[in-house]
């Protein structure tokens, strides 16, 4: 199989990973998009992994995510009920318009849907179709996370603005939550015009007590200065003030270049900090689609950037 974005949830025994998976009988693996299950595996190290039943897969014809499901994450409330949030797709628009679907279980191997999307892009601050300028109306990869000051549930989300030079409207986006069911889309929490034609699979965490935003953007859907300075580029990292931002993209720094792409952070047994990521493209330039080993990571003596341990 092809493996691609993935997201982790800890159950404090084991470490479970859910990815994007298809058939290397494909052929070409453009074709994976389309053809995507999201799978399991489970592991004490983050190293050695056993792969268990997928965990969802698209849904019967006429619904949102008939199509694919795509990149998420996962996060546990205080009942216990695991959440997961997805991104659906699906045939009504021929798969170019995209949604927030959610899934739920109460031991991280066997999940429920639930009916219908959660969320839906909103045209008062993002780019919705027909009116968009991209080839598909972005509203995927939802990271959700508690409000730092227990005030409910907020989620990030790749986004587009409705606003800006076309290829430099990518932002975060951003919703919030009291139940984790309902959602309210807020404005988004990043400004476009900032060189990035989307941010993909983000993520925000706080490594050595300062927030971090990592976000995946390859030189193909850079714009303006960005695709003149920036090549070869895949997972990035953006210091943050606050783990809310507002996220100045001006402060976006490359912490791998193509071959490695969709980065998470992620904390071993020993609380350090890790990155992985899934192998892009190898020296030949071919995708390669497979889960890298952990990589530690330091911040960088200014303090401006992440780096990764040689």
């Amino acid at each position: 199989m092809w493996t691609w974005d993935f997201w982790f949830a800890d159950d404090g025994a084991r470490f479970h990973v859910f990815y994007l998976k298809a058939s290397r009988a494909l052929g070409d693996p453009d074709r994976r998009h389309w053809n995507v299950t999201i799978g399991h595996a489970v592991s004490d190290d983050l190293t050695n992994w056993t792969e268990v039943a997928d965990a969802l897969a698209p849904s019967a014809p006429k619904a949102f995510d008939d199509t694919s499901t795509w990149t998420g994450s996962i996060v546990r409330a205080d009942d216990g009920t695991w959440f997961m949030f997805y991104t659906g797709a699906g045939s009504a628009e021929d798969g170019l318009k995209q949604r927030i679907g959610l899934a739920t279980s109460a031991d991280l191997y066997t999940w429920h849907k639930h009916q219908g999307p959660v969320l839906e892009s909103d045209p008062r601050w993002y780019e919705t179709l027909p009116d968009v300028q991209w080839h598909d109306e972005a509203w995927r990869d939802p990271w959700v996370l508690r409000d730092p000051g227990g005030d409910g549930w907020h989620m990030l989300i790749t986004a587009r603005a409705n606003r800006g030079p076309a290829q430099e409207r990518g932002v975060i986006g951003h919703a919030r939550s009291d139940d984790l069911v309902h959602w309210r889309v807020q404005p988004p929490l990043s400004e476009p015009g900032r060189g990035f034609g989307h941010l993909e699979v983000p993520q925000v965490v706080v490594v050595s007590g300062r927030p971090v935003l990592l976000f995946s953007c390859l030189a193909g859907e850079l714009g303006g200065e960005r695709r003149r300075r920036d090549g070869r580029t895949g997972t990035w990292c953006v210091p943050a003030d606050a783990v809310l931002g507002p996220y100045d993209l001006h402060r976006a720094t490359p912490l791998t270049d193509e071959s490695l792409y969709s980065g998470r952070l992620v904390q071993d047994r020993q609380g350090r900090w890790c990155f992985l990521a899934f192998r892009n493209t190898g020296r030949d330039g071919e995708f390669v689609g497979e889960l890298t080993d952990p990589m530690p990571v330091s911040w960088s003596a200014d303090g401006n950037r992440l780096v990764l341990a040689e």
